[in-house]
């Protein structure tokens, strides 16, 4: 049985990891397979590429190591640095230069960098491979919230006829969207009435799609499989699609593959974004809409028609609710603005008629 899309993500993403970790020191390979069970190999990623950098800033910023290579610095060396040294690995991260390219780290991407170290150091001193946890006395960095961007309904039905008809297209793109616009239609659609993520979406095999229930199956962030419903517009757009996929002979590996590329291989995430960017320029120029932008939009409305925020969190594949309110929190505010006058405590007077106005 050939591999999911999920399972070869998987193993490159493992190969990826390893050739990172090559080139530091062997306790990192042994923190790595610590962590396996409880971590998506993304994740890992992150992680690896983040103390990877930690490294080589010790070895070119910090006087102490400075002129070692990172594959050299040692469990002790790490022992003897403190929460200063750290905070100057932030503060350098912000802004620096590598070669002629200048490189800048804003307040989330710095959140990540040091929790990376959090986990890094909490397992090595957890184990007793390190006397101190240095990274646990840094404060995380103040994240400050940014306007979350959505599509109000008449952008989606514009964006969607936009899709459907190739409006505001110019001649040479037009002649592709003939060919591509059953698909894309399908594709977006589905993005924007279930909210899946982008790489949910690319993932979806043939196999997955359940007509009968009106559902898909998806492959969640963290590795679990999920199903999703979709409703009648969804499945409209999509049993188009299939049909037409039916008559494509998709290259050898991407046999399964729900949603192709014109190259007949199983359609990526750049591509996708490359497709939501070119229709809603044309229809939505004053919002940067990407494929998250689609899932923000279909969560926004969910929230809005139920007011339940733990249906919202599970269909939208969120393992902590507080995630969710974190980005619906502007949309509690517009509940409670509405239910201002809701609760009565007494009853109103009622207006005098006019005829016993007079006859006082």
């Amino acid at each position: 049985m050939s591999e999911s899309y999920s399972q070869q993500v998987n193993n490159q993403n493992v190969i990826y990891l390893r050739e990172i970790i090559s080139t530091l020191p062997g306790y990192v390979k042994i923190f790595f397979r610590g962590i396996e069970q409880t971590t998506a190999s993304r994740t890992r990623i992150g992680y690896a590429r983040d103390i990877k950098f930690f490294f080589e800033f010790l070895c070119s910023e910090n006087p102490m190591l400075k002129g070692k290579q990172p594959i050299d610095i040692t469990l002790d060396d790490l022992s003897k640095i403190h929460a200063e040294d750290i905070e100057e690995y932030l503060e350098y991260a912000k802004y620096y230069k590598k070669g002629d390219r200048i490189f800048t780290n804003g307040e989330r991407a710095l959140k990540r960098k040091l929790s990376a170290l959090r986990v890094f150091y909490g397992y090595l001193y957890k184990n007793d491979r390190v006397s101190s946890n240095p990274a646990e006395k840094v404060d995380m960095p103040k994240i400050h919230g940014k306007t979350i961007v959505r599509m109000d309904s008449n952008e989606v039905a514009e964006f969607l006829d936009a899709v459907e008809f190739g409006n505001y297209l110019t001649e040479k793109q037009q002649k592709y969207h003939k060919k591509t616009k059953t698909r894309d239609l399908a594709l977006l659609t589905l993005m924007l009435g279930t909210g899946i993520r982008v790489s949910e979406c690319v993932g979806i095999d043939l196999h997955d799609v359940d007509f009968n229930n009106g559902r898909i199956k998806v492959t969640r962030k963290g590795g679990y499989e999920s199903y999703i419903y979709f409703g009648d517009e969804v499945q409209e757009a999509l049993s188009a699609y299939y049909e037409e996929r039916k008559k494509l002979v998709p290259l050898d590996g991407h046999e399964n593959a729900l949603f192709l590329s014109s190259q007949m291989k199983r359609i990526s995430v750049r591509t996708v974004e490359n497709l939501v960017k070119k229709y809603s320029t044309t229809v939505i120029p004053m919002k940067h809409i990407t494929p998250h932008k689609l899932r923000s939009t279909y969560g926004t409305e969910l929230y809005r028609e139920t007011g339940d925020i733990y249906l919202v969190a599970d269909v939208l594949g969120h393992s902590d609710v507080n995630t969710t309110k974190k980005h619906y929190a502007d949309m509690d505010e517009e509940r409670r603005r509405y239910a201002r006058n809701k609760v009565q405590l007494r009853e109103k007077p009622n207006k005098p008629a006019s005829d016993d106005i007079q006859s006082l």
